[in-house]
């Protein structure tokens, strides 16, 4: 009988001391459910999503590359395009300061055109002589005069002096030049200064015929 409650006694005090050493081994499964998140952090986003992010965050520095070359291309362009202007049209002043000289030479060959005495010949010969090496000269820099007379008025090349009435021409049309117009390769570099012709003039006895006739 003893030795049955000596048993007892030893059997309890053993599962009295492993009855803590349960409780203590549930306690860590017990923190890890009620705080799940301490020990499953936030996912960190993948490795290829950053780099997208990161790239597209950046300039593309190629296609500014592209963009800058072709602006530059543009401007030696332009800056060519000018200075081979500036060397076309650069002698434009000096002619211009020349061609009241070719004027005048006009002026004194049509002065002298009507002497039937033969005493002028010599002189418009000279004067000639000039006037063709003035025009020559001038062909040679890209100037060249134009007609204005018998057309209709052009403003951007010529310039209306006054309009008055001509038996020659219809209204609109230039009827006398006063001054010739050059070109410049293309350019105007004198308008030329005429009369405009504002209709046939009153009683024209070419009106009355074509009204005859109708």
């Amino acid at each position: 009988m003893a030795k049955e409650e000596e048993k007892k006694e030893t059997t309890e005090k053993s599962e009295t001391e492993q009855a803590p050493e349960a409780e203590t081994s549930q306690e860590p499964l017990k923190s890890a459910e009620e705080n799940p998140g301490e020990e499953n952090p936030a996912e960190e986003p993948p490795a290829d999503e950053s780099a997208d992010e990161k790239k597209s965050a950046e300039p593309d520095w190629k296609d500014q590359y592209t963009r800058l070359l072709a602006d530059f291309e543009n401007f030696k362009k332009r800056t060519a395009r000018d200075r081979e202007d500036t060397y076309r049209y650069a002698e434009a002043d000096i002619l211009k300061d020349i061609l009241p000289i070719v004027d005048n030479l006009q002026l004194a060959l049509a002065a002298v055109a009507g002497d039937k005495t033969g005493d002028g010949e010599a002189f418009v010969k000279g004067v000639k002589l000039v006037f063709d090496t003035f025009m020559s000269t001038l062909r040679d820099h890209g100037a060249e005069p134009f007609d204005s007379v018998g057309l209709e008025l052009d403003t951007d090349r010529m310039e209306a002096i006054a309009h008055l009435p001509s038996a020659d021409f219809d209204e609109g049309k230039v009827s006398i030049e006063s001054k010739k117009g050059w070109m410049l390769r293309g350019k105007v570099l004198r308008a030329a200064q005429v009369v405009v012709s504002s209709g046939r003039p009153a009683g024209d006895k070419s009106d009355k015929d074509s009204a005859g006739a109708k």
